[in-house]
């Protein structure tokens, strides 16, 4: 079973190619990790999670929920990771996640896919984006009939550099940086309520018909993104950026 979590489709788009090259079932985690939904869920072969990468890790909401949530049959589980350019050390972290559920730790696979860290990097328009997407699909591929076969994924070099990014860090990144602060809404906002819908920590409610931010978030980057009207900006580093989607 592929489970994945994804805030702009990149995850998304991975996860469902992995699943028609392996026949599997594919499941967006959205509606648990948001209902903080811990229900059991089983597979029979093997677990493989789809997931971004956040500061060289996966997401915290993602590993909370696969902490809390039993993942009963299989034991082996794997981890694909999209990320702008490196995931660096994440695997010692989905190791340590692995020995703690007493689960086989089946190795974690990088994929490069476009940038949509729009409040601190740049992101590509439409063109450079499928660009990015077609180079990517090789390495999916690859992915994917590593657990068709049943294998495991190749170990990669890590460097002092990715131990200190997926360490401190990381550490460092969450409390200095992901919050809703610099979050805000220009006048060319519809009222449409999209971007409340998209928060997988409901932390944005509408008031007047415009969207406020609360003190819980993950910078997914899905509400500035998805927003159909591009109202929606991230301090000044976002002006005139384009809003990322996966294209395909």
């Amino acid at each position: 079973m592929i489970l994945y979590f994804s805030g702009t489709g990149n995850s998304a788009y991975v996860a469902e190619r992995i699943g028609r090259v392996t026949g599997e079932p594919v499941v967006d985690l959205f509606e648990k990790i948001r209902d903080r939904d811990f229900t059991p869920i089983h597979a029979d072969d093997h677990w493989v999670v789809v997931a971004p990468t956040y500061a060289w890790r996966i997401p915290r909401i993602l590993q909370e929920w696969l902490k809390e949530t039993d993942l009963s049959g299989s034991r082996k589980l794997y981890f694909v990771m999209t990320c702008g350019g490196s995931a660096g050390n994440a695997g010692k972290y989905l190791q340590r996640l692995c020995a703690s559920k007493k689960m086989a730790y089946c190795g974690c696979f990088p994929i490069v896919m476009p940038e949509n860290y729009i409040a601190m990097f740049t992101t590509p328009d439409r063109e450079e984006a499928l660009a990015v997407i077609d180079r990517a699909e090789t390495a999916i591929d690859q992915a994917a009939a590593l657990i068709a076969a049943g294998g495991t994924f190749p170990l990669r070099p890590v460097t002092v550099t990715d131990r200190l990014n997926s360490g401190i860090v990381n550490d460092l990144f969450y409390p200095m940086c992901v919050h809703a602060k610099k979050f805000y809404v220009k006048d060319s906002c519809i009222s449409c309520g999209k971007c409340a819908q998209v928060c997988p920590l409901c932390n944005i409610r509408l008031k007047r018909g415009r969207p406020v931010w609360g003190g819980d978030c993950t910078h997914c980057m899905a509400c500035i993104c998805r927003c159909p009207s591009a109202a929606i900006e991230y301090g000044k580093h976002s002006v005139g950026l384009p809003r990322y989607t996966c294209p395909k």
